[in-house]
């Protein structure tokens, strides 16, 4: 592969679409669970409806097109192949932007908002306000390469996107993310990447200290309840990712229906919904984004990054540079004002969103547009 950034089409062999199906029609079902709510994982019904809409109704060819039509593009960087999208915008000052998704996310979270924020004047915005966005698929996801050796952690993606964006062509650059992708953008800005001017994220990863429990806001105690029940109940699949994730990496690789669980659970508790995924999100929407797991065989190697950085990923650094944050209340992990402003030094946006989740662009694309144009409107 080269160096220099090259056109990627995605057109999927119609046999492995076929084997999908296969699969999906062989599936050996476990019993109902014996409660009537998401308690005990994904209730059977509800994942069966699915995989059921997956087997006979979903079109793959339709999420081609809307990849494709984006503008694809793989670039090997550090000897690994690396899978973007690339959408320019056509206003001659547009800022350039690399937006960073997370697990069990993809490139899919961000369609949504890609027009919006290219093409502001024609979606309520100002010319002023437009972006080029760079959109990579971290590595070991999606249609990037897997790495096959130890090493690709945060820190080395955190260098790796700044090389691309150097490789664009583009001196000057913003980055935005959650999930790892915030991760991810915050050490591009503790690196003091060339050319990053400031940065947006949607997930501040900003741990309290003991002192910060012992007097808190009553916005903080609903954050620290909302940390430790994340703690209790919903994090055993980080633990699992970070110690063993070559072994739950075989379940993932040979059915799609546990590929789809591990994701859909994800999609119920992280984002802000009334009681299913379904009221945030289409069946398509969310095959499209298990899809990207299923048809690459990702699932292990998406999974390793939790045991490269499972720990790097909640140290927190000072930052200097520009620091935008738009807090979600749905997202399990979250962070105050008063806590992040012990290292981000240079705090021009912050603000407390009245819904949504993990999933911000996902789940809230109007909102996420107006948070990132507002971040960077005054580092222009």
């Amino acid at each position: 592969m080269s160096e220099s950034a090259q056109p990627f089409h995605l057109e999927v062999a119609e046999v492995e679409l076929q084997e999908l199906r296969r699969r999906l029609s062989q599936t050996r079902w476990p019993e109902k669970e014996p409660v009537a709510d998401w308690s005990q994982g994904v209730p059977l019904a509800s994942l069966q409806a699915l995989c059921e809409y997956w087997r006979t109704r979903y079109d793959w060819r339709r999420c081609e097109r809307l990849l494709n039509g984006f503008g694809q593009y793989r670039i090997r960087i550090q000897g690994l192949g690396i899978h973007f999208l690339h959408i320019r915008s056509r206003e001659p000052n547009a800022l350039p932007l690399i937006m960073t998704h997370g697990w069990p996310g993809s490139v899919i979270e961000f369609h949504k908002v890609v027009k919006p924020l290219t093409d502001p004047v024609a979606h309520g915005g100002h010319a002023a306000d437009a972006f080029h966005l760079v959109i990579p698929s971290l590595p070991g996801f999606g249609f990037s390469d897997k790495p096959n050796a130890t090493g690709w952690g945060i820190e080395r993606i955190a260098d790796a996107w700044a090389e691309l964006m150097r490789r664009l062509g583009y001196g000057r650059f913003g980055a935005q993310g959650g999930d790892w992708g915030a991760a991810i953008t915050k050490l591009i800005a503790q690196r003091k990447a060339r050319g990053c001017i400031g940065i947006h994220v949607n997930m501040p990863l900003v741990a309290p200290t003991p002192e910060d429990a012992q007097n808190p806001t009553p916005e903080e105690r609903k954050i620290f309840v909302d940390m430790e029940n994340f703690d209790k109940q919903g994090s055993a699949y980080g633990r699992l990712q970070n110690t063993r994730p070559q072994t739950i990496g075989y379940a993932l690789a040979d059915s799609p229906v546990g590929q789809a669980a591990w994701i859909y659970e994800k999609l119920h508790a992280w984002s802000d919904n009334p009681g299913t995924p379904e009221q945030i999100f289409t069946m398509d929407e969310m095959l499209d984004n298990i899809m990207l797991y299923w048809l690459t065989n990702t699932g292990t190697a998406s999974a390793r990054l939790y045991w490269e950085s499972w720990v790097a990923a909640f140290v927190s650094q000072p930052i200097d540079l520009p620091v935008g944050v738009s807090v979600f209340p749905g997202d399990p992990i979250r962070s105050s004002q008063r806590w992040a402003e012990r290292f981000f030094k240079n705090i021009v946006h912050w603000n407390e969103m009245p819904r949504g989740g993990h999933f911000a662009a996902f789940e809230q694309p109007e909102a996420f547009v107006t948070e990132v144009r507002n971040s960077f409107r005054p580092l222009r």
